[in-house]
């Protein structure tokens, strides 16, 4: 967390968070580092699809045409985050943490990530074993991860 929170400070770039699946852990972590006010500037917690659309602009069509697990709606939850916030970055996950709400197509453990940076979106999916503590934790290990690859050293 403290070199995402370097490279953010250094290219004076604010840092916007939305989650669905880890309910908030994501900027809980970022704002657990002193000085984070610096650098996060809010963070959007949308575990329900109204609240996708409400506060981050997702529209309802596309969570009903792909399921708010998808990389559609990831990458607009990122985008929808710069465009509701002052942030330049940001980030997104939606996913099944289970254990129940998996289906044959996106079993527990279905995560996508999209991340807004330098103005790209970049977008990607991952699986991960084990129950819903272990699914969340791992979505947010690896958010900021991909995260700080991302980021301009």
């Amino acid at each position: 967390m403290t070199q995402i929170s370097l490279r953010l400070l250094a290219r004076r770039r604010l840092l916007a968070t939305a989650e669905s699946c880890t309910g908030g852990m994501i900027a809980a972590a970022c704002t657990d580092l002193s000085g984070s006010s610096q650098w996060f500037e809010r963070g959007f917690v949308t575990y329900s699809n109204e609240a996708k659309a409400e506060m981050l602009g997702v529209p309802p069509g596309l969570i009903e045409q792909h399921g708010a697990v998808s990389e559609p709606v990831a990458r607009a939850m990122a985008d929808g985050a710069l465009a509701h916030s002052r942030a330049q970055v940001s980030l997104a996950v939606t996913g099944v943490a289970g254990p129940t709400g998996g289906t044959e197509a996106k079993p527990v453990g279905t995560v996508w990530f999209a991340w807004c940076v330098g103005g790209e979106t970049h977008s990607e999916m991952q699986h991960f074993a084990g129950d819903r503590a272990a699914v969340r934790t791992a979505t947010l290990r690896y958010a900021l991860k991909r995260l700080l690859s991302l980021l301009p050293a």
